[in-house]
């Protein structure tokens, strides 16, 4: 598949130079046929009867299966979630932290992240990101090192796999901005956020957990997919593996788009998405303060001259140019996929000057 072939499938990048997928990642047209399909499917003939449970359970076998063959994980260690967050408050909370425990993390993580950890008995250690820092961190109270292998904020990569490796402490990883845009496996990792809607381009509120051991982790809010048979008072057989965590249903269409656009990566992606972005970083670089550092990730950062944040996103928006605004950061954030093209950098530089 070259480039071209590969625009082509993604029906909003024939108007838009799209460059947010760090938020929500193109649908490609086979990713929203698969949805749409399936809710028509589900109104001619329902939702119900056993062949149909049968069938979506088998989905779920399947999305499981991709998951794992996408980090290098056992399908047994992956639980279907609904999102970065929820893979973070399962593994927060199922962890048990108590007060006089830590959790070191950065300043620049995601509330998603950000917002488990201030909820739980733990005492937070905030540094900066970086990996001396995080070293430092560490004494005989960690319970936790939680970061993310690529920042949301600048895009810089974290050296977690390997800090968790010299500290002998556990790495809870939010993939958000890593898994998807960057060759990323769950080796190293003691838990592995993923998310489904953001660099793998799939549907809505879709994401998963990869768990090294599913068993060092409580079960705080058990769903009907996390048990294999139950008792009248709730007491309850948990499934195997990291199934156990499962918070929820996924609709067979959500399953099918998810494994659709699982399907469509091409084998080039990785680097077709390095080279966007490092021609990103070239093109605004004399244009305004880029912050992202130069190394192997798809965010780039940027600091407008003399201009709010919020007012350079809608003046490029207007000119049918998408990036985010990083609330409270000062910062333009422009995310470059496998599907970007030059451009697609040229009309964001072209709107920029205008």
């Amino acid at each position: 598949m070259t480039l071209e072939e590969a625009r082509a499938l993604f029906p909003v990048l024939e108007r838009i130079a799209y460059l947010n997928a760090g938020t929500f990642g193109p649908l490609a047209r086979p990713v929203a046929d698969a949805l749409v399909e399936a809710v028509e499917r589900d109104a001619e003939h329902g939702r119900s009867g056993l062949p149909y449970l049968e069938q979506t359970v088998a989905l779920r076998d399947d999305a499981r299966q991709a998951f794992a063959s996408l980090v290098d994980a056992d399908p047994a260690q992956v639980a279907l979630t609904s999102s970065t967050t929820d893979g973070c408050a399962i593994v927060i909370r199922g962890l048990g932290l108590e007060p006089g425990d830590e959790v070191v993390t950065t300043t620049d993580e995601h509330f998603g992240l950000l917002g488990p950890l201030g909820a739980s008995l733990a005492t937070v250690v905030v540094v900066e990101p970086d990996p001396d820092a995080i070293r430092a961190a560490v004494t005989s109270r960690t319970r936790l090192i939680a970061s993310s292998p690529v920042l949301w904020t600048t895009g810089a990569v974290l050296p977690l796999a390997e800090l968790g490796a010299e500290t002998g402490v556990p790495v809870l990883a939010d993939g958000a901005q890593a898994v998807g845009a960057i060759p990323t496996t769950a080796d190293g990792f003691d838990f592995l956020t993923i998310s489904g809607q953001k660099w793998l381009c799939g549907p809505d509120a879709t994401g998963a957990l990869i768990v090294r051991d599913p068993e060092r982790i409580a079960v705080t809010s058990p769903s009907y997919f996390a048990q294999t048979g139950y008792d009248p008072d709730g007491a309850y057989e948990p499934q195997a593996g990291a199934r156990r965590l499962e918070p929820g249903w996924w609709s067979q269409g959500t399953l099918r788009a998810m494994l659709a656009a699982l399907s469509l990566r091409p084998a080039w992606c990785f680097e077709r998405a390095w080279d966007a972005a490092e021609r990103c970083r070239e093109v605004l670089s004399g244009r305004v303060e880029v912050v992202t550092p130069a190394e192997r990730a798809t965010l780039v950062s940027f600091r407008p001259d003399g201009e709010k944040p919020a007012d350079v996103v809608s003046r490029l928006a207007a000119a049918d140019v998408h990036v985010r605004e990083l609330p409270g950061r000062g910062l333009v954030r422009v995310s470059c996929g496998w599907w970007t093209s030059d451009d697609d950098l040229d009309r964001l530089v072209a709107a920029l000057d205008t």
